[in-house]
């Protein structure tokens, strides 16, 4: 997937970019900060948020062990209801395909809903080269592709951009001013689409379920578009990941909950359509021609790889793009392909076997878990993102320097002595750089740290050589206590003692055991 780089820039250098944008990251932060407030309020309101994350996860987990079953189900049944279903494995074979749907239907005009996989596999692009037009009709993606770029957001396309941006866009679109209101500029969209509708030969959709059980397709939307593109036009192109299953109509009321909680704060999406096949005898509207489109381009790679199949376990909410702290700062377009974010830091690489064009992705994160812990489906982002690191560096892309500095580190840290007496060398050293007990100089390993806050400089005096002061004060202390309390506390204190030793030469506790070997097993 070659074709998905969008620049010859890294991750960082596209992360400079973005954070000297303040136009981008004013918009970006807003608009996160209100979907985590959202989804925040709407778990609160639900109540029993995580034994529905757990519900999720299981199902999620579930059908992804069994993919070949339900997506041969799935293909069974869909084609019994009059689908015509194909199987691609990669980009290029599922473009193929669309591109002979609409051939053989002499397609000029082809209208679209919002989906991540047609921005995967570059659909557009494919369409235009083919002298077909390819118009966006979700009001975000319309924007972007006025504007000649890929989303920033799964959810959001233009989240990177405000409605003075915006009008100024819609305005050049118009030929005449567009006040910045938003009304204004959504009627002109509005009114621009309903000839697009009306005139399209084929309507391309994503997918964000399918039901195995019945052969069916599941759509959420808010804004009525994705209805317009499954029934006007005669033939209908679902395009679907191919792990965007579930077992049944049942599994789907749990996927109904958390994605739109999860996604935006809404307890159910505006439109949730549930579409079985093309137009039958008797139906007002409809495609009379119906094709799906599973493909795969990558997402079998992670199949019975522990570290990663749950990686497919995704239902693409976006959730971990607004809970994400380097995202809320540079935005989407700095990861470079089309899924940002946590989940695109981990997705771009796996996807493409982690090759050296991607192989700086997995750097853009803190590891600090805010995207698992904001995951409707817990999938644990950041242990694949650690796991993504220690592959690059088996695979020869490693930084020399961060190999050495990392042995240097670990020969550093195996022995105590030196340990100390490096800190005391830097407590001397450091006397040269440290302002205001902070260091400022941007040299060396300091230099992008520095560039937006303030290293701390070592304690004085470290905690270690203060213990025993601060030990007899506080034995002082107790002398002072009325005897009751100060002989709980000297019991506390002789218990806490007591247990740090036995850690300190090799000592567990039974919980901690339990919870080692509980994640083995798993």
């Amino acid at each position: 997937m070659s074709a998905g780089k969008s620049s010859e820039r890294t991750v960082q250098e596209r992360a400079g970019l973005a954070l000297n944008d303040d136009f981008l990251r004013k918009a970006v932060r807003f608009t996160t900060e209100r979907l985590r407030s959202g989804k925040r309020k709407a778990a609160e309101e639900h109540g029993n948020w995580d034994e529905w994350r757990e519900r999720g996860r299981q199902i999620r987990l579930h059908t992804i062990a069994h993919l070949d079953y339900y997506l041969g189900l799935f293909a069974d049944q869909a084609r019994a209801n009059g689908v015509h279903v194909h199987f691609a494995d990669t980009a290029e074979e599922a473009v193929s395909l669309a591109l002979e749907i609409a051939s053989k239907h002499a397609a000029a005009t082809v209208v679209k809903s919002k989906s991540m996989v047609t921005e995967e596999i570059h659909l557009n692009r494919a369409l235009e080269s083919a002298g077909i037009e390819a118009v966006e009709t979700d009001l975000g993606e319309y924007i972007i592709q006025r504007a000649g770029e890929t989303p920033s957001h799964i959810i959001i396309p233009a989240i990177h951009k405000n409605r003075y941006q915006i009008a100024d866009l819609l305005s050049e679109d118009a030929g005449e001013r567009l006040a910045p209101e938003t009304t204004i500029l959504a009627g002109y969209v509005r009114k621009k689409l309903r000839e697009k509708f009306l005139a399209a030969d084929i309507g391309v959709t994503g997918c964000n379920f399918a039901i195995a059980e019945t052969g069916s397709i599941v759509l959420f939307e808010n804004e009525g578009n994705a209805r317009m593109v499954t029934t006007l036009p005669k033939t209908q192109i679902s395009f679907m990941g191919m792990e965007r299953i579930i077992p049944s109509w049942s599994d789907l009321e749990v996927m109904a909950t958390l994605l739109p909680r999860s996604a935006t704060g809404q307890k159910l999406t505006v439109y949730m359509s549930g579409i079985t096949g093309p137009k039958r005898s008797g139906d007002a509207d409809g495609p009379e021609e119906m094709h799906v489109i599973v493909l795969d381009n990558g997402r079998s790679l992670q199949l019975g790889d522990p570290e990663f199949q749950e990686l497919l376990n995704c239902i693409r909410c976006g959730a971990c793009l607004n809970a994400c702290p380097v995202y809320r700062h540079i935005g989407g377009h700095a990861y470079g392909g089309t899924y940002s974010g946590p989940i695109g830091a981990v997705l771009t690489p796996a996807l493409n076997k982690n090759v050296a064009e991607w192989d700086d992705i997995a750097g853009a994160s803190s590891l600090c878990g805010a995207c698992y812990e904001a995951c409707p489906v817990k999938i644990p982002l950041h242990d694949m993102l650690v796991s993504l690191r220690r592959r690059k560096v088996e695979r020869g892309y490693g930084d020399a320097r961060e190999t050495i500095g990392m042995k240097a580190y670990g020969s550093l840290m195996s022995r105590s002595k030196r340990y100390h007496g490096f800190l005391r060398l830097g407590r001397l050293g450091q006397k040269l750089i440290v302002r205001n007990g902070g260091i400022t100089l941007k040299l060396g390993p300091l230099k992008g740290w520095n560039r937006y806050r303030v290293a701390p400089g070592l304690a004085a005096e470290p905690f270690r050589e203060r213990y025993q002061t601060l030990e007899a004060e506080l034995r002082q202390g107790l002398q002072e206590l009325p005897p009751e309390i100060a002989e709980r506390m000297r019991k506390r204190i002789g218990s806490r003692e007591k247990s740090a030793g036995g850690e300190e030469h090799g000592g567990r506790s039974p919980g901690v055991a339990g919870s080692s070997g509980s994640t083995l097993e798993s």
